[in-house]
């Protein structure tokens, strides 16, 4: 993918906020301490378009990113919130799930961290994915964390917890190292290629 344009394009919290051009979406999605910011940052190549923090969970709103006038990068607000009220939980809930309604997303990316074994929000989060009418990508982010060995073990328990289908993509990633960064960007090319066209 060559990059010749990244634009923040705006936040929202309300479906009148989203953008109205009807170009694809790309969404993220994952736990609060997932690395979610470092990897959109290491994909796009930029130091702090997404905003990384020590502070898990400061994500607050539903974020656009522009790439290449032809479609979007989705940052929503991690799951397993950290430090937030149960009012802000529910908030977010809400955002989030009048979001997913929108008929312009394309690809659903969900991150989950290769040394953990998912938990009941990533489960869940998988299963609201697949109900959707677009792609899903497991993407396995801080591999570098990980010898060959154990990323290919963890890998192997991962796959089995989601109960994956031959049909499921799950890559590694690594935002220090860019594993794998070149063959997320084909499977995105290839889905906004595909994008109005099935």
């Amino acid at each position: 993918m060559i990059l010749r344009t990244v634009t923040f394009s705006g936040s929202a919290v309300k479906q009148s906020q989203y953008p109205v051009d009807n170009l694809p979406q790309i969404v993220f999605s994952g736990r609060s301490n997932v690395g979610k910011s470092s990897f959109i940052n290491a994909m796009l190549n930029r130091k702090n378009i997404a905003r990384v923090s020590q502070t898990p969970g400061k994500t607050r709103l539903i974020n656009f990113f522009l790439i290449n006038e032809a479609f979007y990068f989705v940052d929503i607000p991690g799951y397993g919130y950290a430090n937030v009220s149960k009012q802000q939980i529910q908030d977010f809930q809400v955002m989030i799930e009048n979001y997913l309604q929108s008929p312009n997303i394309s690809l659903c990316i969900l991150l989950l961290d290769i040394r953990r074994i998912p938990n009941e929000d990533d489960l869940l989060m998988y299963e609201y994915f697949k109900s959707l009418d677009s792609e899903t990508l497991i993407v396995l982010t801080k591999a570098d964390k990980l010898s060959n060995n154990q990323a290919a073990s963890q890998k192997r328990k991962i796959k089995e917890k989601l109960g994956l289908d031959k049909d499921d993509k799950l890559l590694t990633f690594s935002s220090e190292t860019f594993l794998n960064r070149d063959s997320i960007w084909d499977l995105i090319e290839d889905n906004v290629s595909r994008y109005g066209n099935e």
